[in-house]
């Protein structure tokens, strides 16, 4: 009978970790750790891709556009072998800016496995009781004097902007 006592007890204390995981993942103490800032700090990365992706694709098509018009001013032929090499590097800079796309499929793969795991820790919490998960204290994990500084980068609208930076140092 002991035994059994202490095979429920020590099951009875297994469920009892597992519901602080659960709450845990739920409510991070954390809230860099949290599922919605995951898929935010993922859609973040989808976003200033594009752009980079984008200004990267505008100043090389302008380049284009003048080696163009440099190319009809020129007639030496060691000159404009310099321009078919530079055609040659802008085209090189078009197919490797195909990583954007690249990269939003994975972030989106990614985003959608989160999603998955979400949904799982939902029903997880379910089953183990949400109210009684709710009232379980979640604290944070312990961070290195480094790891306390650093807040960034942040998102959109969030942290300082520039000028409140510029303030500091005026």
């Amino acid at each position: 009978m002991n035994n059994l006592k202490q095979e429920l007890d020590a099951l009875a204390f297994y469920i009892q970790r597992v519901r602080e995981e659960i709450a845990a993942i739920d409510r991070p103490a954390d809230s860099a750790h949290g599922f919605i800032t995951m898929g935010e700090q993922m859609d973040a990365i989808v976003q200033a891709t594009e752009h980079a992706t984008n200004t990267i694709m505008t100043a090389t098509e302008d380049s284009e556009g003048a080696v163009s018009e440099l190319r009809g001013l020129l007639a030496d032929p060691a000159q404009i072998a310099l321009l078919d090499r530079i055609t040659g590097n802008s085209n090189q800079v078009f197919e490797a800016c195909s990583f954007q796309d690249i990269t939003g499929q994975r972030v989106n793969k990614v985003a959608k496995s989160l999603t998955y795991v979400e949904q799982r820790v939902d029903n997880l919490m379910k089953l183990m009781g949400k109210d009684e998960i709710m009232e379980i204290e979640v604290t944070a994990p312990q961070k290195s004097k480094d790891e306390s500084l650093l807040n960034g980068p942040q998102l959109n609208g969030a942290g300082l902007v520039q000028s409140e930076i510029d303030k500091l140092f005026g």
